[in-house]
């Protein structure tokens, strides 16, 4: 398990798992159908723990381009190491696509609307208005990037003993995530996260859906730029509090 296998492995979980969530609770005749928001951001946030559970210990578990070019701008992580992982990412957000789309084959088929079908894989405003719907993106980001770089090491040390949390250790990042759909993320989905966005967009453009509709394209800047914004902004904010 090397750093770029630990990100595709972390970001194929966190995205099937993630928009799994989403098939469950928006495609017609599953067990999940209809059951709401409280699901989904429940969901997405033990998504984004299963992923730093497993790669956590290899790569850091960035899983996210955004987290990435935010820890490089605040001087934690090297710069020559952002491109594998970003591709890496990419790599596993659409392998975890692909499989939400081919196990829920069925449901698609029988789901008729399709912008339904096409939030199963990526974003779309609630309300579209481009400067509100990227502060969305930029605010959510910077919530989880500027924690993430406040995160202390999660042991206890007493006469000569260190006691950890093993993988509960992941816990917080999963909590944030959480809070930030439950409290953020009702104006555009919350992506903050340009490659849980991008890759199931570009593999809802490539896989064959019945009546997919459009693929969003005209949007899909906004949860690419947003997010990397947000991460350079919580760097910036947290080198200049030290």
């Amino acid at each position: 398990m090397t750093p770029f296998i630990a990100e595709i492995v972390g970001t194929f979980l966190l995205i099937l798992l993630g928009c799994g969530v989403n098939a469950n609770v928006s495609l017609q005749k599953t067990y999940g159908s209809g059951s709401g928001w409280i699901v989904i951001t429940t969901g997405w946030a033990f998504a984004v723990y299963t992923g730093v559970v497993v790669a956590g210990p290899y790569s850091g578990a960035h899983i996210n381009p955004a987290v990435t070019i935010g820890l490089a701008v605040a001087g934690e992580f090297p710069v020559n190491d952002i491109a594998p992982y970003i591709i890496a990412q990419f790599i596993g957000a659409m392998l975890g696509a692909f499989s939400v789309w081919l196990m829920n084959k069925d449901h698609f088929d029988v789901t008729l609307d399709g912008d339904t079908k096409r939030a199963v894989f990526c974003n779309a405003p609630a309300i579209p208005n481009t400067p509100l719907n990227l502060l969305t993106e930029i605010l959510g980001t910077f919530v989880l990037v500027f924690a993430v770089l406040y995160f202390t090491d999660a042991t206890i040390s007493s006469d000569n003993t260190i006691i950890g949390l093993g993988s509960l250790g992941a816990l917080p990042v999963a909590l944030i995530v959480w809070g930030i759909g439950l409290s953020l993320g009702g104006t555009t989905g919350y992506a903050i996260n340009p490659a849980r966005d991008l890759g199931p967009r570009i593999v809802h453009a490539l896989v064959p859906i019945k009546e997919k509709g459009s693929n969003g394209w005209g949007y899909s800047w906004i949860p690419v730029v947003g997010p990397i914004l947000g991460g350079v902004l919580a760097a910036g904010m947290a080198m200049l509090l030290g």
